[in-house]
């Protein structure tokens, strides 16, 4: 059954339902902007393998717009960002310590740091988004969040073995 269907009294939990899509239109907004951000991230680091880690990840960020696009379309609305303050300064903030720290040996372990707190959003906010989803018996929107929730997991660990085992110690590869 498509989560669309669930409406009215049938859908359980429909309280949840407008923080839900209030969420969803400031994550599209916030993977839209990261998009960007990582583009500069991955110029910045020093490290081939955050570079490809950034890189990797604004692929899965591409991946990520689409799939919250087929949530709105699961739940017959249209896709529409809401502006995310949070990650505009998550991201300013990305940039500003690339600045500072350029040509120094911490550049990549303060990106790594940068992205980390990026990471944790994500993961907050899907998190969430995947309760709300699942409470309100929404299977295929909890579904495709937790895919995407999966995904900044693994993207979050990936940056913690980038700086444990080089990115921290300074060395490039």
């Amino acid at each position: 059954m498509n989560d669309k269907k669930k409406n009215g009294n049938e859908m359980p939990n429909k309280h949840l339902h407008e923080l839900l899509v209030d969420e969803l239109r400031h994550m599209l907004s916030a993977e839209k902007q990261l998009k960007k951000g990582l583009e500069k991230m991955a110029k910045a680091a020093r490290n081939e393998k955050l570079k490809e880690a950034f890189q990797e990840h604004k692929q899965q960020t591409e991946g990520h717009i689409e799939k919250i696009k087929e949530v709105f379309q699961e739940l017959g609305m249209s896709s529409r960002a809401r502006k995310c303050v949070a990650i505009e300064g998550l991201i300013k903030e990305a940039e500003e310590i690339a600045d500072d720290f350029e040509g120094s040996e911490a550049l990549d372990a303060a990106l790594i740091a940068a992205a980390q707190r990026i990471e944790h959003y994500e993961i907050a906010s899907y998190g969430c988004m995947v309760t709300y989803a699942d409470l309100m018996e929404h299977e295929q929107t909890k579904k495709l969040l937790g895919e995407i929730l999966n995904e900044e997991k693994e993207t979050d660990e990936k940056l913690t073995q980038i700086a444990m085992g080089s990115a921290n110690k300074g060395e490039e590869s």
